[in-house]
């Protein structure tokens, strides 16, 4: 089965004139683990040879380059009020408010640590919050660590910087957002993922649609200049009845982003998805026809659709940056800052700094004690070798436009394309012929039925997953 859905997108993202195609029987049949290339290399391959002194090591080089990059912060807040079971993230389930002032005093710590290693001059661009639940800290306390990070980095005062949160509308008081907006947050991402009362159930995650919906309008009320809203399909107990009334009434509050995730079940992995009854799961044949019944209702609605799992409408920063070539992908997802460095904070987070990925540790005690003794957490990482920067420069570029500038790669770094990627290209020759990609001397570049299949593209790119049995992945729907 092959559903034709167009899509107004540019000349560089898909062929002028060139539909985008929703072709069920190409996703199912390339529907196979795979990483999600927030990084590369991605993070299995992070080891503890990269520790505290290797971060500081980094950080020093970083400010010495001759235009340092501006600096892009995430905090990663671990606390829910209860588990949704279908979470894989990092978080810690708890009722007690005080964990997070305990929690926020190291985090203060941690800044005291890490900001020094960084020049004041460079401007923080990008600020996130993620979690877990952000806003399980109150207005108060995350006043607290927004004072805190101004004092120890110098905020921009750009017009396009983004100061970001994930917020839970459940656990938001009367006048938060105003308060979040006050402090300089401008952008705000909510967790919706399903409004069926049944699969609400399922998934252990009750939110009405007005109290959504409410807060949709306080983010604009307040002045902010962005709301994402996430969804997610392939959840139990869904239908495509349930969802096609989540999608109309998220559709109607016409926020700037939406992502549709696909869900993974990986109970072996997640504790709190051993919870989900797997007979309750949508087959193959339903997933599809969700994602699908998304694309469909989301195009028609005037969003462009960015890449992965990401929309966003034509007027929004995601677009702009992608007509104009400026996308970029990282841990935080797609973002118009790509002359960054990245440096994470809190228990698991991710710093990109330079040419190194490194994370903190991702249990809490661990976490704690190395601050407790005036340490950075730093748990792993990796410091990326010539070949390293090479692929993930593109992949980047497939994973945010949809091609590749041959010519731009070679010129770039005084390569033969065709010599340095052989094994690429041959990988490539496959999905040539089943239609996700075309390979021509100047440009590669996913196909209009290809572009819903991004990562399997870029996975051809992948050394490591070619030298060795593939980690544990998502599925690519």
């Amino acid at each position: 089965m092959q559903v034709k859905v167009t899509l107004p997108v540019h000349a560089h993202i898909a062929r002028m004139g060139e539909p985008e195609q929703f072709d069920a029987d190409l996703l199912r049949r390339y529907d196979r683990p795979g990483p999600r290339y927030t990084s590369y290399p991605t993070a299995p391959q992070f080891g503890p040879q990269f520790d505290e002194r290797r971060f500081r090591e980094v950080a020093r080089r970083s400010n010495a380059e001759p235009i340092p990059n501006d600096l892009s912060l995430y905090v990663h807040v671990p606390f829910c009020f209860s588990p949704c079971f279908y979470c894989g993230c990092t978080r810690i389930i708890t009722r007690d408010r005080a964990r997070g002032a305990l929690y926020l005093s190291r985090l203060v710590r941690e800044i005291e640590i890490v900001a020094p290693l960084f020049d004041r001059d460079r401007d923080v661009i990008q600020l996130h919050f993620g979690g877990g639940t952000p806003n399980f800290l109150d207005a108060g306390e995350l006043a607290a660590l927004i004072g805190s990070l101004g004092r120890h980095f110098h905020f921009s005062d750009r017009a396009d910087r983004d100061f970001s949160i994930e917020l839970d509308p459940r656990t938001l008081a009367p006048g938060d957002v105003g308060r979040l907006a006050a402090l300089g947050l401008n952008r705000a991402s909510l967790g919706v993922q399903d409004f069926d009362p049944e699969v609400q159930r399922a998934v252990n995650r009750i939110q009405g649609v007005e109290q959504t919906l409410a807060v949709i309008d306080e983010c604009r009320a307040s002045g902010m200049r962005s709301v994402n809203v996430d969804l997610i399909y392939g959840l139990p107990k869904q239908t495509q009845d349930g969802f096609a009334k989540t999608l109309e009434s998220i559709l109607a509050a016409r926020p700037d982003r939406l992502a549709i995730y696909g869900y993974a079940h990986l109970p072996e992995l997640f504790k709190a998805q051993r919870q989900i009854e797997a007979a309750d799961l949508p087959d193959a044949a339903l997933r599809l026809e969700l994602l699908q019944l998304a694309v469909q209702k989301l195009t028609a609605a005037g969003y462009r659709f960015i890449g992965m799992d990401h929309f966003a409408l034509p007027d929004d920063d995601l677009s702009r940056a992608q007509a104009a070539g400026g996308l970029h992908r990282n841990f935080m997802g797609y973002t118009i800052h790509d002359d960054c460095d990245l440096v994470g904070l809190g228990v698991s987070s991710i710093s990109h700094v330079g040419d190194s990925y490194s994370q903190n540790f991702r249990d809490l005690p661990t976490w704690e004690r190395a601050l407790d003794e005036g340490r950075l957490p730093v748990w792993r990482g990796i410091e990326l070798d010539a070949d390293d920067v090479l692929r993930a420069d593109v992949i980047q570029q497939l994973m945010c436009q949809g091609e590749i500038d041959v010519a731009r790669v070679e010129e770039r770094y005084d390569i033969d394309f065709r010599a340095c990627f052989a094994d690429a290209l041959a990988r490539l020759q496959a999905l040539a012929a089943d239609g996700l990609v075309t390979v021509e001397p100047l440009r590669i570049a996913a196909t209009s039925r290809g572009r819903f299949l991004l990562r399997i593209i870029a996975m051809c790119f992948d050394r490591y997953l070619a030298e060795q049995q593939a980690p544990r992945y998502s599925k690519a729907i």
